[in-house]
């Protein structure tokens, strides 16, 4: 019986569904609290300017609220005369004013705050990037999997790119296993480097970890090898 895996969010679907609050507080208030989302935008950007901006939009939500207060009302609180009219209607334009200003600023402060998001663009993540960010995901797979069944691993030919399967790695190599020319390619060592793991390989009857190879490997290439490479058991 198969067991669903959690559904994760990405950071940038967080981020796009978060910053959407900037719109809905800005315009639910009617422009009475539009200066929030500047102030969680400048302690985001990290912009003091836009702690002035927050202040601009807080002075002109109070001033649409003394407008609304000085209006006369009725007994029922309905406004009268026709400086209430005006005064209401005063409020009422600053009230859009500040919406429409608000929601067009917030829009770019916005964007600005995805683009810290890795693998976030303004038209949404950047394909080439989510694509080496799963493979990564899929090679920590590999490696537990390889660690916990190492025969079910084998069997699915993990690290071994060069035979027909379907299953998908993301891009290892099984330096137990590999010939040399797979183990260069993948690792990104020159051919003279993969044949001397080979070697190695053979003359201690395997590798027991990744960081077996390194003493032929260059140090620069490390990494590489790290995120590349995998041992299953011979």
């Amino acid at each position: 019986m198969s067991v669903s895996q959690p559904v994760v969010a990405s950071p940038g679907a967080v981020a796009r569904f978060l910053s959407r609050w900037y719109f809905v507080v800005t315009i639910i208030s009617f422009g009475f609290f539009a200066w929030v989302p500047f102030v969680h935008a400048a302690v985001r950007l990290g912009r003091k300017p836009l702690y002035v901006r927050a202040v601009v939009f807080a002075a002109a939500a109070v001033a649409m609220g003394v407008l609304l207060s000085l209006a006369p009302t009725d007994a029922k609180g309905k406004v009268v005369g026709a400086a209430g009219n005006l005064l209401t209607t005063a409020a009422l334009i600053l009230g859009i004013v500040l919406i429409v200003v608000g929601c067009i600023q917030q829009g770019r402060l916005r964007r600005e705050i995805l683009r810290q998001v890795p693998g976030e663009r303004l038209d949404g993540p950047d394909p080439a990037l989510a694509a080496a960010l799963a493979a990564r995901q899929r090679r920590t797979e590999a490696r537990k999997l390889a660690t916990e069944d190492p025969l079910i691993a084998r069997d699915l030919r993990v690290g071994r790119p060069d035979l027909p399967r379907n299953y998908d790695d993301g891009g290892l190599v099984d330096l137990n296993s590999a010939p040399a020319e797979v183990i260069a390619s993948v690792c990104g060592l020159d051919a003279a480097t993969a044949q001397v793991i080979v070697e190695v390989r053979a003359a201690a009857g395997g590798f027991a970890a990744v960081d077996d190879v390194f003493t032929a490997v260059p140090v620069a290439a490390w990494d590489r090898v790290r995120d590349r490479a995998v041992v299953l058991p011979r």
